[in-house]
C-alpha cells in the first residue's frame, strides 16, 4: 500500500448499502458515511457541531454481501480504507472529480450498540450458526460437559 492515503472514518450510514453485482458476478456494495466533528465550546459548556463529511464508500466480494446483510441507515460504523480520486463527464458534458474510499475493513461502533458476530464459511458464504464457531472440547471433559473433578 506505499503511496496510497489510507484513513479511518467514524460515521453514520446515510442509507442501506446498496448491494449489486458485476456482470462477470463480483458483489459490490455502496454506501455514504457520514461524519460530523463536535467540539465542546468553553464559554457556553455546549458542545457545537462542526461541518459533515459525507463520504461515498464501495466494498466488495464476500465483504460486500456481508455489509448489505448487516449494516442499515443510520448504523454507526467504523471503516478503514484507500482514499481514491475518480474523474468522469456526465451526459451533459461536464467534467467531474470525485473523491470516494475503497473500503478494505468495516465493521459497526460499540460505543453506543452490542453487536452479535457470526463467523461467515469461507466455501460457501453461509453463517455457521454459531459465533466464529464451535470451540473444542477440551481433553477430560466428559459427555455432560463437566469436568472430571
Amino acid at each position: 500500500m506505499a503511496g496510497e492515503t489510507v484513513i479511518t472514518v467514524v460515521g453514520n450510514l446515510t442509507s442501506d448499502p446498496e448491494l449489486r453485482f458485476t456482470p462477470s458476478g463480483a458483489a459490490v456494495a455502496n454506501f455514504t458515511v457520514a461524519s460530523t466533528p463536535r467540539t465542546l465550546d468553553r464559554q457556553s459548556g455546549e458542545w457545537k457541531d462542526g461541518e459533515a463529511l459525507f463520504l461515498r464508500c464501495s466494498i466488495w466480494r464476500q465483504a460486500a454481501e456481508n455489509v448489505a446483510e448487516s449494516l442499515t441507515r443510520g448504523a454507526r460504523v467504523l471503516v478503514t480504507g484507500r482514499l481514491v480520486q475518480r474523474s468522469f463527464e456526465t451526459k451533459e458534458g461536464e467534467k467531474r472529480t470525485v473523491v470516494e474510499l475503497q473500503v478494505d475493513e468495516i465493521g459497526p461502533s460499540l460505543r453506543y450498540a452490542t453487536a452479535k458476530v457470526t463467523k461467515v464459511s469461507r466455501n460457501s458464504g453461509e453463517t455457521s450458526g454459531e459465533a466464529w464457531g464451535a470451540a473444542p472440547v477440551p481433553a477430560g471433559i466428559g459427555a455432560g460437559g463437566e469436568p472430571p473433578f
